[in-house]
């Protein structure tokens, strides 16, 4: 990003943060991918809140954002699930950084889930609550019941469609880019895309755009009945469809595929995902007897004597090594993100899952409309 256009994007984020900024600025954590375009957005939650630590998700890092982050002075730390899965390690990490402050916590996947009610019982300071920005996250919150605090989650925010929409094509462009650098292409190639949530649905309808013969599986009934209505092949018998595919594209958040399904995928298929691999593939449980050998540049393949699969990016999300660039429309969302902070530094939420108002939404589309298209 050159020196005009970072200059372009601070200045829509001040427009959000001058409308947004509650009166007394609560402390924050940051997780966040740390790409090109990041550090005008971290100093938008600077702006908004008392922003202590940023944690960038490790298989997305940009070096130069990452030290334009560190040159403006936000502390950055290393993220692993492990970090917030024991709740005296959790509970240590916000202790150094905010001890005794309102803190509002930004997470991209659901990271302090697991020691949220902890946090909440035994922080010093007051958890206000969680802005989450993904559907896995989104799910990984509402599965835990009775929730200690608010959580305001803009992953099905109508502001997030467009950039819903972008991934998708940026997955399928990355996808067919590493199949085309050995000698493979899309076309003819049978393809299962496994989850049909606002990514799945995304890149089944640009695949089958491209001519490319899709069958989608998703355990949700709702969802079937939706990849139906589209004209998908829609199967229930994932195994079956697993041995068919030559190309499966995991779009679940959750763990699409276990370490007893690789045996079942069929010789020479090629593996994608749109999130990391932790969340998406448990590689870990794969039968000791494959062995791994890099076949290509981001092109790891698994075999034994008699089978063999290609894993893209090491089974983190393929659009990531050709910049993942949705243009603009990912400040949409970055600026709800800012909203949602503030409406948690109000302190007027009850426990439970929330999203932002109408109205606010409709502020960042006039400013965002404004600022880039007028």
């Amino acid at each position: 990003m050159d020196t005009l256009e970072g200059a372009r994007l601070d200045t829509y984020f001040e427009r959000i943060a001058s409308r947004f900024t509650p009166a007394e600025r609560p402390a924050s954590v940051l997780i966040t991918h740390v790409l090109p375009e990041r550090p005008a957005f971290v100093r938008g939650v600077g702006a908004v809140t008392d922003l202590r630590t940023v944690l960038p998700k490790p298989k997305s890092v940009d070096p130069h954002a990452l030290r334009q982050i560190e040159d403006d002075g936000y502390g950055c730390a290393e993220l692993s699930r492990e970090l917030f899965a024991d709740p005296d390690r959790a509970l240590g990490f916000m202790e150094a950084r905010a001890a005794g402050r309102p803190v509002v916590l930004l997470d991209v996947g659901g990271y302090f889930a697991h020691t949220l009610g902890a946090l909440c019982d035994r922080f010093s300071g007051q958890v206000l609550g969680v802005v989450e920005d993904t559907e896995n996250g989104h799910r990984r919150y509402a599965e835990l019941g009775k929730l200690p605090c608010p959580v305001v989650s803009v992953a099905r925010s109508p502001l997030k469609d467009p950039e819903d929409y972008l991934v998708g094509q940026s997955i399928v462009f990355s996808t067919e880019a590493l199949m085309r650098s050995r000698g493979d292409i899309l076309i003819g190639r049978s393809t299962l895309v496994i989850g049909f949530g606002k990514l799945g649905s995304s890149i089944a309808r640009l695949l089958h755009g491209k001519g490319v013969q899709v069958t989608v599986h998703d355990i949700d009934p709702v969802k079937r009945t939706q990849a139906l209505s589209q004209d998908f092949v829609v199967t229930s018998d994932r195994d079956a469809s697993l041995a068919e595919a030559g190309l499966v594209l995991c779009a679940t958040g959750s763990l699409a595929l276990r370490g007893q399904d690789f045996p079942r995928l069929r010789a020479g298929a090629y593996v994608a995902t749109v999130t990391s691999s932790e969340d998406e593939l448990d590689l870990a449980g794969l039968p000791p007897i494959y062995q791994r050998v890099h076949v290509g540049e981001h092109v790891t393949r698994y075999l034994t004597a008699n089978h063999h699969f290609d894993l893209l990016n090491g089974g983190n999300a393929v659009n990531f090594l050709h910049g993942a660039s949705v243009g603009p429309f990912i400040f949409l969302v970055q600026a709800e993100i800012l909203a949602a902070s503030a409406v948690l530094a109000r302190g007027s939420l009850e426990p439970g899952m929330h999203e932002i108002s109408p109205t606010d939404r409709a502020a960042i589309a006039a400013t965002w409309l404004d600022h880039f298209h007028h």
